[in-house]
């Protein structure tokens, strides 16, 4: 039988709104949780940087912790075949590498022309047979520059083909030195020679990187700052220059000015100089301090 009279005693129940609120955020942070773990991972930003290697223009990855040149052609003049640095990022001298090709030197004479410091050829490796010879002028220049005032560093033609060699070239060069004091540092120079049984010929860049800190790690037990010098091309293709850093760095580069694209100690910009003192034409190079 139907029940009549009363209507059942339902009570109103009022909806807080933080009970809407709360599972709409859940949501919401859920939603962007998911796009968060499906977005594409970005690809790591690479610097990169456009360089001229002497031939072509490249694109280069800076070598980690390498500190870069902050030359500018305004930092240079040029007169009389003397490249002189006008900037003032730096202070830079003047001065020459020589060997016995420039034969009898009057260093007097030559200090007195602004050569303030020079980089001496101390020896050689044969490019053919190998053997480990000393600059026939070595002992005269190394006498007379200091007599003079000039500041001197050495460097060692290297025709290394493993590491090995390399260091039996640094123990020469510590030999020979016996001890003496320098003022700048013994430097490593390997080239290749253009000759149809070089021993250079088929040496790959990563052995010469690995030669180059051989050797500047004999030079450094030995008691002398070490360094390497380079071409361009050297110093973009061959050498690690992060590897190298804890060296002095000796760029070639024969050029009113140098866009070499990292910071260099030394820096040779003619083959063909010309100083007082000295009869034959000679290697100018400016030191950065």
């Amino acid at each position: 039988m139907a029940r009549t009279g009363t209507k059942p005693n339902r009570t109103k129940r009022r909806i807080r709104p933080a009970a809407i609120l709360l599972p709409v955020v859940a949501l919401l942070v859920l939603a962007a949780v998911v796009s968060e773990l499906r977005r594409p991972a970005e690809e790591p930003v690479s610097r990169v940087a456009e360089v001229f290697d002497g031939v072509n223009w490249i694109t280069i990855t800076p070598a980690e912790g390498v500190e870069v040149s902050r030359l500018s052609e305004e930092d240079f003049r040029q007169e009389d075949g003397v490249v002189r640095y006008v900037g003032g990022a730096y202070t830079a001298r003047q001065g020459v590498d020589v060997s016995e090709f420039q034969e009898e030197i009057d260093w007097a004479a030559a200090a007195a022309d602004g050569i303030t410091f020079a980089v001496i050829r101390l020896g050689y490796r044969g490019s053919t047979e190998g053997q480990l010879r000393t600059d026939i002028r070595f002992e005269d220049n190394l006498r007379g520059a200091g007599e003079a005032g000039v500041d001197r560093g050495v460097y060692f033609f290297s025709q290394a083909t493993d590491e090995a060699e390399a260091e039996a070239e640094a123990d020469y060069v510590l030999q020979v030195l016996d001890g003496r004091e320098l003022e700048l540092p013994v430097f490593f120079d390997w080239e290749t020679v253009d000759k149809p049984d070089a021993r250079s010929a088929g040496v790959d860049g990563e052995t010469v990187n690995a030669c180059a800190q051989a050797f500047c790690r004999r030079i450094t037990r030995g008691g002398y700052r070490a360094g390497v010098y380079f071409n361009r091309q050297q110093g973009y293709y061959d050498y690690d220059l992060a590897a190298l850093g804890e060296y002095a760095f000796w760029v070639s580069d024969p050029n009113g000015w140098t866009d070499f694209y990292y910071a260099v100690d030394l820096w040779q910009y003619s083959f063909t100089g010309r100083v007082d003192g000295i009869g034959a034409a000679v290697d100018r190079n400016l030191l950065f301090d």
